[in-house]
């Protein structure tokens, strides 16, 4: 009797050391998913929408937009990981694009009617809903380097032109050459429109005409949430081929081509952007998240599919919601894009249906 009771208070024993050991365990898993969790984080970019056909573009070609894609997105990736902020995450990846010939933004931007490069860019941080933009301005390499600054070091939200460049001296900006600007391509496109405009006046030129059309895009983009979770997004541009009249597109308009919020999302736009603007397309997004309380990609499709066409425009957005879920939403033939999540899984794709 008195070994059975021994055996008894053995077994009783060992029994709550192994309850309390299993216990600690899935406490320590939880932890750890809590940590996981915690430390969520991904990011979303753009180069671009509009026509664009695989059968028109060549293998070589194909391969350089993916290999810009897939760096521009890994050096945000790398920054992110090791614990930066999502703001330093989208403007380092947005100075790739930028000093890439490939995409209309800096090194790569398009014509003015006068053949001048005119630089628009904005970034905004979802954590404090701080904003900064820049737009019209001529000698400025990294545009959204710019915009950053007016974001921090400005009372001001944007400026343009003359007075972007005066302050940007002021704050230690090194003054591009607009030489830097010219690629024979962009030139190219800009001579083939004169050239249609020589054929009709200004006034009766069709946007739907497809090379016109297309001569919108090419807007980067990029938007990231870090591991602290909070969400920033930026856009840099060089506008529409020919614009005239210091035209001005969405990409450097607060709540139309850039929005960030922690409380819902972060966006950015490319497209047309008179129509971007009108619907305020990336706030929308974030406003139909929180009004009423539907999902990123719902809101990203109705805005994209619905909103956009329906007003006579197209292009798409690249958005990241506060718990990293993405949305890559377009309405043309395809939009070069990419996203990296926590985990470092890679999808890059420039095709619809993709």
């Amino acid at each position: 009797m008195k070994q059975i009771l021994i055996l008894l208070i053995v077994f009783f024993v060992v029994f709550s050391c192994d309850n309390n050991q299993n216990h600690h365990s899935e406490g320590g898993i939880s932890s750890k998913n809590n940590s996981k969790k915690q430390e969520s984080f991904g990011i979303v970019i753009h180069g671009g929408a509009g026509t664009i056909l695989k059968k028109n573009m060549t293998d070589s070609l194909e391969t350089a937009y993916l290999e810009k894609l897939e760096e521009a997105i890994k050096i945000g990736h790398t920054i992110l990981s090791k614990g930066g902020t999502s703001l330093k995450a989208v403007t380092a990846t947005i100075n790739i694009m930028e000093d890439s010939p490939l995409f209309n933004a800096g090194k790569g931007a398009v014509f003015t009617h006068e053949e001048t490069n005119e630089l628009d860019a904005s970034i905004m941080d979802g954590a404090t809903l701080n904003a900064g933009a820049v737009s019209g301005v001529k000698h400025i390499k990294n545009p959204i380097d710019l915009a950053l600054s007016v974001m921090n070091d400005s009372p001001h939200v944007m400026l343009s032109g003359e007075g972007a460049e005066e302050f940007a001296r002021e704050q230690g900006f090194k003054m591009t050459d607009p030489s830097y600007f010219y690629t024979e391509k962009r030139m190219q496109s800009l001579q083939k429109i004169k050239e249609i405009e020589l054929r009709r006046h200004y006034k009766s030129l069709s946007f739907e005409d497809p090379f016109i059309k297309d001569s919108k895009f090419g807007t980067v983009g990029c938007v990231a949430l870090d591991k602290n979770g909070n969400l920033a997004a930026g856009t840099s541009t060089g506008g529409m081929t020919n614009k005239r009249w210091n035209r001005i597109g969405d990409a450097p308009i607060i709540g139309a081509g850039t929005y960030a919020n922690n409380a819902t999302c972060a966006v950015s736009s490319t497209g047309w952007g008179e129509f971007f603007i009108r619907a305020m397309v990336a706030h929308d997004i974030s406003a139909m998240m929180e009004y009423k309380g539907i999902s990123l990609q719902e809101a990203a499709t109705i805005v994209i599919q619905e909103k956009v066409p329906d007003l006579g425009g197209d292009g798409g957005i690249v958005a990241i919601d506060k718990d990293g879920n993405i949305a890559m939403e377009f309405n043309t033939a395809g939009m070069y894009r990419a996203h990296m999540n926590a985990q470092g899984a890679l999808v890059v794709k420039i095709y619809k249906n993709e």
